[in-house]
């Protein structure tokens, strides 16, 4: 009977921990999806964020396309946290250039406030003056005497870049042989190897160049007997080309001379730019330009004024050698006055960088009948 009793009674105790053992699984397995929805739930206010930029523009829902894990904060804040950090970047980026300039300002200051000319002075039989000094000189600057000369120097033997610029048109056709055997001469006898350099250009309707800057005279003869005459004429279009693309952007070490050669009747009838255009480029190159005409009429002619007009501008000289064979003296006489110039840096009186044009007036004080040729002018640097 006991037995019975103690049986029966741990019947009820297995049946009764069964059942509570049940009732906790059917209390627990129901919590795990509760508990997946209780923190969904949390999430689900990450949409709103997602809703805030919807009013904003079109181009800032990039950002939320970009970025969809803001859904919880650890994602959404990588997308806050990179623009700030693009940010500084950016900064630093703007920054760093910033010092830059203001080192590279002073330099800049430096040369606004100084002006270079190089000028030949001549007495009144035409004779170049060599043994004049810094206080035979005055410089006038738009009528106004300059602050100060800061440099003087002989220019005897200061580099050449010399660009010789052929007409190849046919109105030359006649004469074109001869004045290339002059050209060949002429560079011979003035360039110097490893201190000279000149480049050789031909041009009708286009220019075209045979020869880039060398010091090689056998290259340079090349590059000059290859013209060949033919087609119109663009006089203006050729010089400016030369001066800007060639001239100003040759690579240099030190100071230079750069002049032009220009062997043309001063004939245009298809240049892009005007003559005055062409002046202007060469004057803010710095380049001199020599003008040989190759007419020879026995009296100046339009094409004639032309080129005078070009050479007086920018402190060159033009040649009129009536007879063909004066051309080899023309180019003589360029040589000689390439090895008798001079050059001055002056400081200007109030320069402004207004990019407005200058006169230059250089005047050989103390001293009677001695010419001075010069550029006429020059361009203040624009802000």
């Amino acid at each position: 009977m006991r037995a019975r009793s103690a049986f029966f009674l741990g019947g009820m105790v297995l049946v009764a921990a069964l059942a509570f053992g049940q009732d906790t699984e059917q209390n627990e397995l129901p919590s795990a999806p509760s508990a997946v929805q209780q923190q969904s739930k949390p999430q689900a206010p990450a949409p709103p964020p997602q809703t805030a930029p919807v009013p904003q523009e079109p181009a800032s829902q990039a950002s939320p396309q970009e970025t969809p894990q803001p859904q919880t904060p650890p994602a959404e804040q990588p997308p806050t946290e990179s623009p700030k950090s693009a940010s500084p970047k950016a900064n630093d980026k703007t920054s760093s250039p910033s010092p830059s300039e203001e080192t590279a300002a002073p330099t800049i200051f430096r040369t606004v406030n100084e002006v270079n000319v190089v000028f030949t002075v001549t007495d009144k039989h035409g004779r170049y003056v060599k043994d004049l000094k810094k206080n035979d000189f005055k410089v006038l600057d738009d009528t106004r005497p300059a602050d100060e000369i800061r440099s003087f120097h002989n220019e005897t033997d200061l580099p050449l870049e010399v660009g010789l610029l052929v007409d190849a048109s046919n109105s030359v056709r006649d004469r074109f042989k001869f004045e290339q055997e002059s050209a060949i001469e002429f560079l011979n006898q003035t360039i110097r190897p490893r201190y000279d350099k000149a480049l050789v250009v031909g041009f009708d309707a286009t220019p075209e160049v045979t020869q880039d800057f060398t010091d090689n005279t056998e290259l340079l003869s090349r590059g000059v007997r290859a013209l060949r005459p033919g087609g119109g004429t663009a006089l203006y279009d050729a010089i400016y080309y030369v001066c800007r693309d060639k001239l100003l952007k040759a690579q240099q070490s030190g100071a230079v001379r750069r002049a032009i050669i220009l062997l043309s009747d001063g004939d245009d009838n298809q240049s892009h730019v005007s003559r005055e255009e062409a002046i202007d480029m060469a004057q803010r190159a710095e380049v001199i330009v020599y003008t040989i005409s190759t007419n020879i009429i026995g009296s100046k002619n339009k094409g004639d004024k032309v080129l005078e007009r070009i050479a007086n501008a920018t402190g060159g000289r033009p040649f009129f050698p009536f007879q063909i064979t004066d051309v080899a003296n023309a180019f003589a006489e360029i040589q000689d006055e390439l090895r008798s110039q001079y050059a001055l840096s002056y400081k200007p009186a109030d320069l402004k960088a207004d990019g407005r044009y200058h006169s230059i007036e250089i005047l050989a004080q103390n001293h009677k009948n001695l010419r001075v040729r010069s550029r006429r002018g020059y361009y203040a640097p624009a802000q």
